[in-house]
Formats: C-alpha cells, sequence, structure tokens
C-alpha cells in the first residue's frame, strides 16, 4: 500500500511498537534504489542512525548505505542516507524519498526549524513512521492531505502488551518496584528525570547489581550494548531508552508514571519495549503512579483497541 501512494502523496504508516516499521518501507527503499534515486532514511535522535544504517546496509549489499549524525559526518554521499534530522541540513532538494521514523520525537517534535530542514531537503513526497500521532499529522489525516496506513498487529501475531497499574504512596513504589525486580529477569526501568534516576540507583544498587542510563553519561552507548547483550540484569533510563532500540526478553516498569515528564507518547514507546522479538513475544509491564492519570488511562485504552481492532 505504501509503494502504490508515496509516488503521489506524502504517506503515514502509523504502526503499533514492534509492528516492525523499517520493515514495512523495504519494498519502498528497494523501488527507489532500482530507479537510481536517492532515499533518506531520517531519525531525530543519533542513536538509532548507527543501528538503521547496519540492517539497511545488510539488506542492501549492493547500494551505499551511509550514515550521518554527530561524531559520522566525514562521508556525507551514497545512495541510502540515514541521517538525524539535523544532518539533513546538508541536503537541498537532494532526496527523492524520505523516510521520517517518530516525527513526535525528541528534538523533532515541535521544532519548526527541523521541519523545514527535512522538507526542503526532498524533492519528492515523505513517508511518516510513528506508533504515536502528534497535532499536526491529526490535522493533516483530517483535512485528507497524506495517505494514512495503519497496522496494529506485530510480526509474531501475539498481543500488545497492556500496562498494569499500581496507585500508591512514593515509599510503596520503591517497595513495589524492589518486588517486580526480584520477581523478572531482565528489567528496564524508566525513570522521569536525571536527578532521581541517580538517586534511585543509589539506594538499588544496595540490593541488586545494575547500572544507570542518561543522555548526559558520556559512556551511555556502552552502558545500552552491555543491557542488550544481558551482560546487565536491570537498567535505569530516563527517556533515552524510549524509542528506536529493540532489547529481547525484556520486562518494564514505569516508575512515577504520572510525572509530567512523561506524556502519552512515551507511556506508549516505554509500554511498547516488552514482547517485541519472535523468541520472546510476552512480558510484563508495570506503571507506578502517585494519583490516578489521564495519560496513563488513555495509554491502557489504546493497548486494549489495538489488540481488538
Amino acid at each position: 500500500m505504501c509503494l502504490k501512494n508515496i509516488d503521489y502523496n506524502d504517506v503515514l504508516i502509523e504502526a503499533v511498537c514492534g509492528a516492525g516499521k523499517t520493515e514495512i518501507v523495504i519494498e519502498t527503499i528497494s523501488y527507489y534504489l532500482k530507479l537510481k534515486k536517492k532515499v533518506c532514511f531520517a531519525i531525530p535522535r543519533r542513536q538509532v542512525v548507527i543501528e538503521v544504517s547496519k540492517r539497511l546496509q545488510e539488506i542492501f549489499k549492493n547500494s551505499k548505505v551511509v550514515a550521518v549524525c554527530q561524531g559520522s559526518t566525514s562521508e556525507i554521499d551514497g545512495d541510502l542516507i540515514v541521517c538525524t534530522t539535523h544532518q539533513a541540513y546538508r541536503y537541498y532538494k537532494v532526496f527523492d524519498c524520505l523516510i521520517l521514523d517518530e516525527p513526535d520525537a525528541f528534538p523533532y517534535k515541535g521544532n519548526e526549524v527541523l521541519k523545514n530542514i527535512v522538507r526542503t531537503s526532498c524533492k519528492g513526497n515523505i513517508i511518516y513512521l510513528t506508533a504515536t500521532i502528534d497535532n499536526y499529522l491529526k490535522k493533516r489525516i483530517k483535512d485528507k492531505s497524506i495517505v494514512h496506513l495503519k497496522l496494529n498487529k506485530r510480526p509474531h501475531g501475539y498481543d500488545l502488551i497492556v500496562p498494569k497499574v499500581i496507585i500508591c504512596s512514593f515509599i510503596m513504589m520503591v517497595i513495589n518496584l524492589i518486588n517486580f525486580l526480584n520477581e523478572h529477569e531482565y528489567c528496564l526501568v524508566f525513570v522521569p528525570t536525571i536527578k532521581m534516576c541517580e538517586s534511585l540507583y543509589n539506594f538499588l544498587r544496595l540490593f541488586f547489581d545494575l547500572d544507570y542510563c542518561h543522555s548526559k553519561l558520556e559512556e551511555k552507548d556502552l552502558i545500552i550494548d552491555k543491557f542488550k547483550n544481558k551482560k546487565t540484569r536491570i537498567l535505569l533510563s530516563t527517556t533515552i531508552l524510549e524509542r528506536g532500540v529493540t532489547i529481547e526478553n525484556i520486562n518494564v516498569c514505569v516508575f512515577y508514571s504520572d510525572h509530567n515528564v512523561f506524556d502519552l507518547a512515551s507511556l506508549i514507546q516505554m509500554s511498547g519495549r516488552v514482547g517485541r522479538s519472535f523468541d520472546y513475544p510476552y512480558g510484563d509491564c508495570l506503571f507506578l503512579s502517585s494519583s490516578k492519570n489521564e495519560n496513563v488511562d488513555k495509554c491502557i485504552d489504546i493497548c486494549k483497541r489495538a489488540n481488538y481492532e
């Protein structure tokens, strides 16, 4: 369906977390590369650029796939460019097709400068890939200026994991978190702020062998790799890991899920880390909240509806 529409319109692919959004556009990328046309795969966050470029190079062995992001700008020309949205400024009207992954993610979300940079880098049409539609895309769906395609199932066919919610005091949140970590082998714990992440780490290290990760740590890529390779059992993280990273066989706890740092899109993305792979299509997700919260309720409702549609 995407390939049928992209020559004439921008396309929005709304796919649940773990649906394999990259794989969905492989046919379209292949079509343009065979025509010797330029393709861009733009991603808001640099952590994902290298990983996606490696995957695409394995698929398109006869094409030149180039990753362009902070720390990787020595080579910027190729058949298929995988770059951060910031780096799209290097390309003016270059791309015949541009695929924009997670347009609702920081720093692209709400950034008019980045929107203009991305738009002017592409002389053709844009494919938007996301699980969480922002107001800009909702408006375009309403005025029919974009083709809207929807996918509510993951490739393995299992349902999305629906988060369980516990509303309690801060002390009970900590106790419930400890219980969760004792009951599950590999755990990713999302914490709203850097300060809280470090404080919680310093307390939990008394009981568990664990690590923590946030945007200001220079060694964050190494920490993430250790967790992905199961050399770390428990990882505390800010929203830096809410998107773009697939880790097999993990369970997720969102600590203080009613905190204002966690919007609806964040909650959907964090719960979507669970049950993504064919070998481990299951797992648990726990939201620990200090009070009833509208975004938490909406997240649960969206997961349930996706499973029934």
